[in-house]
């Protein structure tokens, strides 16, 4: 998963080409959408005003809205839905890690 993120968000690694974004964005939506519930399940086991609990609860909102993008209808568009997912999925990511460790 981080290595589908890493190109995308890295300044030093070239984006993906024009051509394979539709399967990057594709691929970046089934993590995100396994990701939701690993996370969401995690959080069920913390506190009810934990503040890590609080927080990945967010990041499962945002990634819920960010799952109902469009995937754009030109380049520039689909390059910055591919981001945004992309930051998406290393967010929930890094939540699953940390609440992980925290059990």
């Amino acid at each position: 998963m981080r290595s589908t993120v890493r190109p995308l968000l890295a300044a030093d690694i070239e984006p993906p080409a024009s051509a394979e974004l539709a399967n990057v964005i594709a691929t970046l939506r089934e993590h995100i959408a396994g990701l939701i519930p690993a996370v969401e399940a995690l959080t069920q086991t913390l506190p009810e005003h934990d503040v890590p609990r609080a927080c990945a609860l967010a990041c499962i909102g945002e990634a819920r809205m960010r799952l109902r993008l469009g995937d754009g209808d030109t380049d520039l568009v689909r390059q910055s839905v591919a981001v945004r997912l992309a930051r998406t999925a290393n967010a929930l990511a890094d939540h699953h890690q940390t609440l992980r460790s925290t059990l």
